[in-house]
């Protein structure tokens, strides 16, 4: 991996990211390349890594073995049908644009062997504690697997789904899930100040006991249902919050939820994915 090339196309958030992660792990960012129209945001780049930055998408592209898209959904089929007749056989194409499907991207590109991987990160990857899943189409080799793992694996976990249609429902869990999560420790610091806790003591109190039950369920062998059965004693303060919250039908909520996120991840793939001129 350290030989070869990265551009980015796209300097937002989730690139900067990545390249934080990849030159955290020793990449040499003078082999990164980033692409960008905002010339402010180049130097906001530049300033922080010393990685090669671009207005022009094609000048970013120049020797690199890795071309990573990092713009939003609605700009990747102008971004791909631009790039399409300067594409170079052997290159691998990394996607991180949500909802869009191999075979748009691949059609865009007219190129029906190009090497294609599909992920779906999260945004806790700003921070370098993302979850990432990854998707490849039959073009891409087994060095280009690892090379796609690897650059997603510099922000957090990666895993492989078998079937593309699987990241709609990662995208249900991971993909959407830090909002669920925000949303929870929300209404908990809410109810707290309610029972008459200052605001930055509530606060502090449940990000670090999201912290601290996300860390133990990670550095545990056991199921979270075991985990939360050995904090819930018999008849006592856990066990009534617990039942309040069974009886308010909590575990149908998140399912009718998730099921949701997933029908719209599908609704949008469809629609992302008609051609335009």
């Amino acid at each position: 991996m350290k030989d070869c090339k990265i551009a980015f196309l796209g300097g937002g958030n989730m690139a900067l990211s990545l390249i934080g992660g990849l030159v955290a792990d020793g990449f040499d960012p003078d082999h990164i390349h980033v692409a960008d129209p905002d010339a402010q945001r180049r130097t906001t780049i530049s300033q922080q890594y010393p990685v090669q930055t671009f207005e022009q998408n094609l000048d970013a592209m120049q020797s690199c073995q890795v071309i990573i898209a990092a713009v939003k959904p609605q700009q990747l089929q102008s971004l791909i049908k631009q790039l399409s007749p300067h594409w170079q056989a052997g290159s691998l194409f990394i996607s991180v644009a949500a909802g869009i499907r191999l075979d748009d991207i691949s059609r865009w590109l007219n190129q029906p062997n190009a090497a294609i991987v599909r992920t779906m990160p999260n945004t806790p990857a700003l921070v370098q504690a993302g979850a990432t899943a990854l998707y490849a189409n039959a073009h891409v080799s087994p060095a280009q697997h690892e090379l796609a793992e690897s650059i997603l694996r510099s922000v957090g976990i990666t895993l492989w789904v078998k079937e593309e249609a699987q990241l709609d429902a990662v995208t249900a869990l991971s993909g959407s899930g830090p909002a669920y999560f925000f949303l929870v420790m929300e209404a908990m610091e809410h109810a707290a100040v309610e029972l008459g806790l200052e605001p930055e003591t509530a606060k502090l109190l449940c990000l670090q006991t999201a912290f601290g039950a996300a860390k133990m369920a990670l550095e545990s062998n056991e199921t979270t249902t075991s985990l939360r059965e050995r904090v819930t004693s018999p008849a006592g303060t856990t066990e009534r919050a617990i039942h309040e919250l069974e009886d308010g039908g909590l575990r149908s909520l998140f399912e009718n939820a998730l099921i949701s996120a997933a029908l719209r991840s599908r609704e949008l793939a469809s629609q992302l994915g008609e051609d335009h001129v």
